[in-house]
């Protein structure tokens, strides 16, 4: 089970095979799984249950950190705290 202090973060670094990091927000952390479940052409069974690919893409960003999509490419994602200078 993931530390619940994961849930406050509200951002994430993504890491696709191939590309540069990208850091992005809750939100566009969900957009960006949603996007790779729709490639999915089988839904791994912990997400089967799920109503939408939403509802997948939120109990993903809950309990894991990857996720393969084919046998060999594999996508992943994790919480990061960003600070900002104090002025």
């Amino acid at each position: 089970m993931s530390d619940p202090i994961i849930r406050d973060c509200e951002n994430y670094v993504v890491l696709e095979p191939s590309k540069n990091e990208q850091f992005l927000t809750a939100d566009e952390t969900l957009i960006w799984l949603e996007k790779w479940l729709n490639k999915l052409e089988f839904m791994p069974k912990d997400l089967q249950n799920k109503s939408s690919k939403k509802e997948a893409a939120k109990r993903l960003l809950d309990t894991a950190c990857n996720l393969e999509i084919n046998p060999g490419f594999t996508v992943e994602w994790y919480a990061v705290r960003t600070s900002r200078p104090d002025y």
